[in-house]
């Protein structure tokens, strides 16, 4: 009599149908969406945090301001912690010294770095990528560690409480240099090579032909030396030494040290500082987001 030997059942998971098979990958979609939200929700956050946390406090009063657990929404919006802020310290005085401060500063660094970045991107001159990487090299020095010679030098010249003594360190920017040089080389040839047989000198060109195509890159290094400039406090504290030429920054740091230390006065202070800074932004962020997005040349 034979053995009849029976193999094993083996059960075979049905696969799943097209309407089965949808779910887990709608769903895995709805959490790579939700994971974005929340992801950017933090982000924004940490961001708009500490800017929200100042202008709340600066319409709250003294009492609110130093509450705890701390007052997120004031009781009642008032503007009197900046008419205060107006009146222990002349923020007028301080607004023109960093408005002459921040635009000759800027104004002038634009005027230097164009020809300069023009030159090291279109011209050929013996030592050209020497003087380059030496231009690139001084970003890596802080300003910090130069401040004191500078400051000898400035005694010696009898620069020190004028405006010069603020603007003309930063008259060069090792940034704004290789950024607008960058964006001079990708200026394809043929349109300078066709100017120059229409007899355009290079002024003429650098000014008809590559600010035009410059000027996003040009409204972005404006803007980074503005606010730089503007919201500089360490130069004009150390290279200053009476309130004759000391801009915003410095006019803030009053509003802490005074013997009646408010924060929400104070607060006040750091939103009259930001104001220009942030109103520039918003006028020349289409030119920024341009100036990072190489398109070609139409």
């Amino acid at each position: 009599m034979t053995a009849v030997v029976r193999e094993p059942l083996v059960l075979t998971p049905a696969r799943p149908t097209g309407a089965t098979a949808a779910v887990p990958r709608v769903a895995v979609r709805a959490l790579a969406v939700v994971g974005r939200v929340l992801g950017g929700a933090v982000v924004l956050l940490i961001f708009l945090g500490p800017f929200l946390w100042m202008l709340s406090t600066s319409f709250q009063t003294a009492a609110e301001a130093s509450s705890l657990p701390p007052t997120l929404w004031p009781a009642q919006f008032s503007f009197d912690n900046f008419v205060e802020a107006f009146r222990r310290v002349d923020f007028t005085h301080f607004a023109v010294n960093s408005v002459i401060v921040t635009g000759a500063t800027v104004i002038g660094q634009i005027v230097l770095i164009v020809p300069a970045a023009y030159a090291f991107a279109r011209h050929e001159f013996p030592g050209r990528a020497t003087l380059f990487g030496i231009v690139l090299a001084t970003m890596l020095i802080p300003g910090q560690l130069i401040f004191l010679p500078v400051f000898v030098m400035y005694a010696e010249a009898g620069l020190l409480n004028t405006h010069a003594s603020l603007v003309l360190p930063f008259l060069a920017s090792g940034f704004g240099l290789f950024m607008l040089r960058q964006r001079f080389m990708q200026v394809p040839d043929a349109i300078l090579e066709a100017a120059r047989l229409d007899n355009a000198g290079e002024l003429r060109i650098l000014w008809t032909i590559m600010l035009p195509m410059a000027r996003p890159t040009i409204a972005t290094v404006a803007l980074l030396t503005f606010v730089g400039t503007w919201n500089n406090y360490f130069f004009p504290l150390v290279w200053t030494t009476t309130e004759a030429v000391r801009t915003l920054p410095l006019a803030v740091d009053r509003l802490v040290r005074v013997d009646e230390f408010a924060p929400n006065i104070a607060m006040a202070g750091n939103v009259l500082l930001i104001i220009p800074a942030i109103v520039v932004f918003f006028l020349t962020r289409r030119h920024i987001m341009n100036a990072f997005t190489y398109t070609g040349v139409k």
